[in-house]
């Protein structure tokens, strides 16, 4: 009986022990399966985690399945290092591609002398430009020599042959609105001066502005900035244009009409350019400059600086600054990267009132003629059209400010002032008016009198 209590007890205590885990485990058993589940997760080997681990087996310890790319060398390495780590690099390329020519050239005994060789050669090949392509010619610096075909048109962009054209025309128009006759070979004389003038205060100035002329995507390709003639050369081109021009205009045309002209050199050379990286102020002094070769023109021809002179310098004074405000605008990053104060770059707003305020000024300038008697009343009549059309332009750059208005108004300005000109003349009075209300200046009554006679 003892034996088989002692039996029973055993499996009664192991049976109460297999009803509590069921219970227990039945209960239990959605936290189990969850703690199972994110510990599976947790260990779960993820792709990106496949990757990494390739890798760094890759990197660590199969490094002949490296890349073909030279890996960036420390600063200070040592020569033995450098061989070490080239005859590296070449057992791998050697396995990983077919032999090429450049292959061929690694196959042989690398030496101190033709490092420099092979590595270039290893550059080529790795930005896909075969060997023979770059030879040391193409890769080295070369002095550009001067062509004696190419003379004429280095010269010409080196004293800005459009702008010295607009110069000369301007000069003509005031030769040509002077209530003088005309004279063919004094006007012969003031156009040649006048021209030599512009291009040696041109010149000097690409001269002096080399190093800033250099940053500008305008100005880079001028022909002291890529070095297609010397400095040395531009200063003797300048003095040769400058000193007969000045001559000529003194001695073939008047002493003022010369003083005119070495004094505008001066300015545009000295003034104007120094000031262009100082101040704003330079866009006034270079009005000034742009607005002296009509005066020229009509000193050349009457002799005298007198109202007719001043209306015409006003009207060219006023035109350039919708002119240029409005060709400056667009011209902002690159004057910002020469360094250049313009009123477009630092004062944006100004740079708008101010091209609006002189549009707006040409019309005022226009209806002044006939009341200096320069022109007829049916000039401010017939200009009218021009004046409103260019003020509406420039009134649509002043509000909205953007690169679309400030072109339109620019490609206005290049017609406008022509077309301008071109209608005060055909209004101008002629001299046989002047002479009959004794209004001709200095000798000229004189001179008409005898061009009458037979």
């Amino acid at each position: 009986m003892s034996a088989a209590r002692r039996c029973r007890l055993p499996r009664a205590l192991a049976g109460l022990f297999v009803w509590h885990l069921r219970n227990t485990g039945v209960r239990q058993m959605p936290c189990q399966l969850m703690h199972l589940y994110h510990v599976a997760n947790d260990r779960l080997i993820t792709f990106q985690y496949f990757n990494f681990l390739k890798r760094m087996y890759v990197t660590q310890c199969n490094k002949d399945l490296s890349q073909r790319a030279k890996p960036k060398s420390d600063s200070i390495v040592s020569p033995s290092h450098e061989l070490q780590q080239f005859d590296q690099e070449k057992k791998v390329v050697h396995k990983i591609s077919p032999v090429s020519a450049v292959h061929q050239l690694w196959s042989e005994p690398t030496s101190s002398n033709k490092w420099g060789e092979l590595k270039s050669a290893a550059e080529t090949e790795d930005s896909g430009i075969p060997v023979g392509a770059k030879s040391k010619e193409d890769r080295g610096w070369k002095e550009m020599k001067l062509q004696l075909d190419d003379l004429p048109g280095i010269l010409a962009r080196l004293s800005k042959i459009k702008l010295t054209a607009l110069v000369v025309s301007t000069t003509s128009a005031g030769f040509a609105m002077a209530p003088v006759p005309f004279e063919l070979t004094c006007f012969l004389l003031a156009s040649l001066g006048t021209g030599l003038a512009s291009c040696a205060a041109n010149s000097i100035n690409q001269f002096f502005e080399v190093p800033f002329d250099s940053n500008m995507n305008r100005t880079k390709n001028r022909p002291l900035v890529r070095g297609q003639i010397s400095p040395l050369l531009a200063v003797c081109f300048a003095a040769s244009c400058g000193i007969p021009g000045i001559a000529l205009l003194t001695l073939g045309v008047n002493p003022l009409t010369g003083a005119l002209g070495a004094f505008n050199i001066f300015l545009y050379t000295c003034c104007y350019t120094p000031l262009k990286r100082m101040s704003i102020a330079n866009t006034w002094v270079g009005a000034v400059v742009g607005a002296i070769p009509p005066v020229m023109g009509w000193t050349a021809a009457t002799g005298s600086l007198d109202a007719g002179a001043l209306l015409l310098g006003g009207i060219l004074y006023s035109w350039q600054f919708p002119h240029f405000n409005a060709l400056s605008w667009g011209l902002r990053e690159d004057y910002s990267r020469g360094g250049y104060c313009m009123m477009s770059v630092t004062h944006p707003g100004l740079c708008r009132r101010v091209a609006l305020r002189h549009c707006l000024a040409l019309i005022g300038l226009s209806a002044v003629a006939p009341v200096l008697d320069i022109t007829t009343w049916t000039f401010p009549v017939i200009s009218l059209p021009i004046n409103l059309y260019i003020s509406y332009l420039g009134f649509r750059f002043y509000k909205d400010a953007d690169r679309s208005s400030s072109r339109k108004l620019f490609f206005c300005s290049l017609w406008h002032l022509p077309m301008l000109l071109l209608v005060m003349f055909t209004c101008k009075k002629s001299v046989l008016e002047k002479e009959d209300k004794g209004d001709l200046p200095g000798g000229s009554h004189e001179t008409a009198m005898e061009i009458r006679l037979p």
